[in-house]
C-alpha cells in the first residue's frame, strides 16, 4: 500500500514538477517576507518593551532624534516610517517604505542614558546566569558604560536600521532562497542530462539528485550569509557618509557593543565562551558559515569615501609618482600631522592603511581652497 502510494506520489510530482517548483519558490519567498509585509502584527509584538502591563512609551527626546536621522538620511515620506520602544540593546527594523504598512524601527530604551543620567539601564533588571547583574559592581558598572551611547552613536544605529529598509534590503534576502530552490532544480536537471541519467536505474538518479540537493543546500548558506554580510556593510556604510559625526558614532557604536560582549563573556561562564569570541564578536560559527558579519569588521569599515577626504581643507598632497605599472597613482594624503597612502582608479579612489579612529577625530576648519596643495 505504501509502497503504491509513493509510486503514483512520484508519477504525480514528474508530472506537475514546474507548477510546483514555482509554487515552492513563491511560498518561500513569501515566508520571507511575511514579518515584512505585517511589520506591525508580526515584528512589533514581537520586539515590543512592555512596562506595568502595557507596551513602553519612547521618550520626547528618542522621539526628536528619531526624527532628526530621518531628516539626515534625506527620508522624503516620513510617515512611511515609524518608532517603538524596543527591548533588548540593539535597534530592529523591519517592514519596506514603499508598501501600505511602511517600516517600523524599534529604538531600545538603554538609548534614554545619557553619561550623566543612567536611569535606562540601572532601572531594569539584567538577570544573566540567574542571577541579577548590580550595577553597582566593577562588572556592573563596565556593563552600563558600554550600554551608554552618545548622541552621535544613536543617531548612527539608528540611520542604519533606515538606510537598510531604504535599500530594500529584506527583498534582497529574501530573494536568496528561491533563487537556490530553482538553481538547485535546473543544475540538477541540467547534471542527469549530462551524464545520461535521464533513462537510466532510478538508484542512479536518486544519487544525482541528493548530490545536487546537497550542493545547492550548501550554496544556499554560503549566498544566504554573503548577502547578509554585503547588506550589513552596505548600510553602515551609507550611514556613516552622512556625516562625519554619523561616522564617529559608527567606531563608537561597534567599539561598546565589542566592549559589551566582552563583559557579558566573562559574566556567562562557559555559555559566553561558546557565545562570545575574546574580540567581542559573535563566535558561533557552522563549518563553512559566519553567521553574523563581524562587529570589528564593521567598526572598521566606517571610514569616510575617498574623495570626502579629498574635499577636506588643509588636505596636502605631497606626491603623486605611480608605484608599478598596474596601478594608475599613488599619492601619500597629510592632513595635520596625520598621513594616509590612497590609491587612485578610473572610477573610484580607495583609502589604504588608514587609522580609522584618527582619521575622524580630524576637525575640519572653514573650507578655504586656499589651503590645497598638490
Amino acid at each position: 500500500m505504501a509502497v503504491q502510494f509513493l509510486w503514483k506520489a512520484s508519477v504525480w510530482l514528474k508530472k506537475h514538477k514546474i507548477p510546483l517548483l514555482a509554487v515552492s519558490c513563491v511560498g518561500l519567498f513569501g515566508a520571507n517576507l511575511s514579518y515584512h509585509v505585517f511589520p506591525e502584527q508580526t515584528f512589533k509584538l514581537l520586539h515590543e518593551c512592555w512596562s506595568e502591563g502595557q507596551p513602553a512609551d519612547l521618550s520626547q527626546r528618542l522621539c526628536g532624534v528619531f526624527q532628526d536621522v530621518l531628516q539626515d538620511t534625506g527620508v522624503k515620506s516620513t510617515d512611511s516610517f515609524r518608532a517603538f520602544a524596543a527591548s533588548g540593546f540593539h535597534p530592529v527594523s523591519a517592514g519596506m517604505p514603499w508598501l501600505p504598512a511602511g517600516s517600523w524601527v524599534g529604538i531600545p530604551l538603554n538609548f534614554e542614558s545619557t553619561a550623566e543620567d543612567k536611569k535606562g539601564i540601572v532601572n531594569h533588571v539584567v538577570v544573566i546566569n540567574g542571577k541579577e547583574v548590580d550595577w553597582k559592581s566593577n562588572e556592573g558598572i563596565a556593563l552600563t558604560e558600554a550600554l551608554t551611547f552618545s548622541l552621535e552613536a544613536q543617531k548612527f544605529a539608528i540611520a542604519r536600521e533606515v538606510v537598510y529598509l531604504q535599500n530594500s534590503s529584506p527583498v534582497a534576502s529574501a530573494i536568496v532562497a528561491p533563487a537556490c530552490l530553482a538553481g538547485t532544480f535546473l543544475c540538477g536537471k541540467g547534471l542527469k542530462l549530462f551524464l545520461g541519467l535521464s533513462p537510466g536505474p532510478m538508484i542512479l538518479r536518486s544519487i544525482c539528485n541528493l548530490t545536487a540537493a546537497a550542493a545547492g543546500l550548501m550554496y544556499y548558506y554560503v549566498s544566504y550569509d554573503a548577502m547578509i554580510y554585503h547588506l550589513d556593510c552596505k548600510a553602515d556604510r551609507k550611514a556613516a557618509t552622512v556625516s562625519k559625526s554619523y561616522a564617529r558614532g559608527g567606531v563608537e557604536f561597534y567599539d561598546k557593543i565589542l566592549s559589551r560582549n566582552r563583559i557579558l563573556r566573562g559574566l556567562m561562564g562557559k555559555q559566553g565562551m561558546k557565545m562570545y569570541a575574546p574580540s567581542g564578536n559573535l563566535f558561533p560559527r557552522h563549518w563553512f558559515r559566519i553567521k553574523y558579519t563581524p562587529y570589528t569588521y564593521r567598526r572598521d569599515f566606517r571610514t569616510p569615501s575617498a574623495q570626502h577626504i579629498l574635499n577636506w581643507p588643509n588636505l596636502a598632497i605631497t606626491s603623486q609618482l605611480p608605484v608599478c605599472s598596474h596601478i594608475p597613482g599613488f599619492w601619500w594624503v597629510q592632513k595635520n600631522h596625520y598621513t594616509f597612502a590612497m590609491i587612485s582608479s578610473s572610477s573610484q579612489l580607495r583609502i589604504i592603511g588608514i587609522d580609522v579612529k584618527a582619521l575622524l577625530d580630524l576637525q575640519d576648519p572653514t573650507p578655504d581652497s586656499n589651503n590645497f596643495t598638490v
